[in-house]
């Protein structure tokens, strides 16, 4: 269960790409960041199961494999939530999303060997070379082997930016997203209307006829094709899970566009920006939980029976925003900037796609709580914070802000030392990316050490004070 946005590059104020999505499961489920090199003269298939993945998916490996990032689940290395290739593909994957049980009983998911979240970045990355590239070879694995589940993915380089949903088993629909627009989701079928001719949009061969034999679409009865009211869910579980998240997604960027919360089937798929997005707004939305509002979940004791679903859930294992800026070399160009955890209580801290190598303590951890790995480093800073949100919560809060905002300003330094180079002295530019970069990502596990450190403290007097446990005397 995730969420995502969109940003195409005319609804940006810098004219950059951004794609911002959360990655929610179990709040134990560790993360790695992960280099996979290129490689050649492969043979053979990419098998899911062979990975101890979900099920038995499998894919004709590429002879020549790009070299490519994931931040796959530590369990199986695979799963891998993100990433760019050394082409400059970007990819975000998966959001889950809900076909119709009208459209599953004509179509279902191939469970057992359709291809899952499990094998996306993996598959698309180590190949495909631009964001339509990669959307036409993950419809034809959902037309040939077919999708295990329901999901949505984004794809990104430097000139397009893509988003395909799937209806069913065998069904699909991707848009280019409109240069001036941006496209929020949240765990729903969102897209309406499909043109053939149109060249922003690509679909599955049979995707209307299919529909109109099976009796999900009717000419006669609805009039021009609407793939999501055609295919996928919207039912009550849509009108507080889901609705409200797209709803605070539109209204921060269209502050004047009035609608009710829950009425997602009637927003907008895409809408220009009167306020354009930026990467400071794409990890705000990561962090968005309707703070100050009476469905804020965790700023008036923590409520998990809040009916309206966040965007920044405990359980969200890491939130991540894909920056590309065509302009700049790749290596520096596109950055992926990732949050281990609950956005909420997390920094945002950024990979760049030049980067060589990442800390040893960003491919540690499992599901118990190792000191080493980057990942509980700050989970287990989220942990002791949600114990008193409102007391604790604003100073990690501030102090990761702060961190973000010495990196932000920080980085312009470091990308022109490496313009400045890049054509003198390559080994120069890769040693200044590399140290700042590695820099960067160390400093922020020590601050998450010291947060801890200091939350520890905080707690320990808030408990003697409510057990002191003192004598009479009032004395040691």
């Amino acid at each position: 269960m995730c969420t995502s946005l969109v940003a195409a590059e005319k609804a940006t104020a810098d004219g950059s790409f951004i794609v911002t999505r959360s990655a929610d499961s179990a709040a134990i489920k560790a993360q790695h960041f992960i280099i996979h090199p290129a490689k050649e003269n492969q043979s053979g298939e990419w098998s899911t199961r062979a990975h101890q993945g979900v099920n038995d998916f499998t894919w004709p490996l590429p002879k020549q494999s790009l070299r490519y990032t994931t931040i796959p689940f530590w369990k199986t290395g695979v799963h891998g939530a993100a990433g760019f290739n050394e082409a400059g593909l970007g990819v975000t994957g998966t959001e889950s999303i809900f076909a119709s049980e009208e459209a599953l009983a004509v179509d279902p998911y191939v469970k057992e060997t359709g291809v899952t979240e499990d094998d996306i970045a993996d598959v698309i990355l180590s190949e495909c070379r631009t964001a339509r590239e990669g959307v036409l070879l993950l419809g034809r694995i959902i037309e040939e082997k077919g999708a295990g589940e329901g999901f949505g993915v984004a794809f990104v380089d430097t000139t397009d930016v893509w988003y395909l949903e799937t209806g069913s088993g065998h069904q699909w629909f991707a848009r280019r997203i409109p240069a001036e627009h941006y496209f929020a989701s949240g765990n729903q079928g969102r897209f309406g209307e499909y043109d053939p001719d149109d060249p922003s949009m690509l679909a599955s061969k049979s995707l209307v006829s299919f529909a109109a034999e099976k009796g999900l679409y009717n000419p006669d009865r609805d009039g021009v094709f609407n793939f999501s009211r055609a295919y996928t869910r919207d039912d009550s579980r849509d009108r507080t899970y889901n609705d409200p998240r797209v709803w605070v997604m539109q209204k921060r960027f269209n502050p004047s566009l009035v609608q009710a919360p829950d009425a997602g089937r009637t927003f907008p798929v895409t809408l220009a920006p009167e306020k354009k997005v930026t990467v400071a707004d794409a990890r705000a939305v990561m962090r968005e939980h309707y703070e100050g509002t009476e469905h804020d979940p965790y700023g008036h004791g923590l409520r998990g029976d809040e009916p309206w679903r966040s965007i920044s859930v405990f359980r969200t294992y890491e939130a991540h925003v894909l920056h590309v800026r065509p302009w700049l070399p790749k290596e520096i160009g596109e950055v992926l900037h990732v949050a281990m955890g609950m956005a909420d209580l997390s920094v945002f801290l950024p990979f760049y796609a030049g980067l060589s190598r990442v800390p040893e303590s960003w491919t540690k951890g499992t599901d118990q709580g190792e000191a080493d790995s980057a990942y509980w480093k700050f989970r287990r800073v989220q942990t002791l914070a949600m114990t008193d949100y409102p007391k604790l919560a604003p100073i990690v809060k501030e102090a990761y802000a702060a961190y973000e905002a010495k990196t932000d300003a920080e980085a312009p330094a470091m990308e022109a030392e490496y313009l400045d180079l890049i054509g003198k002295d390559a080994a120069a530019a890769q040693k200044v990316l590399d140290d700042w970069n590695l820099r960067v990502i160390t400093e922020a596990e020590e601050l998450a050490e010291k947060l801890l450190a200091k939350l520890f403290v905080i707690r320990t007097a808030d408990i003697e004070a409510l057990v002191p446990g003192k004598n009479r005397k009032n004395k040691d």
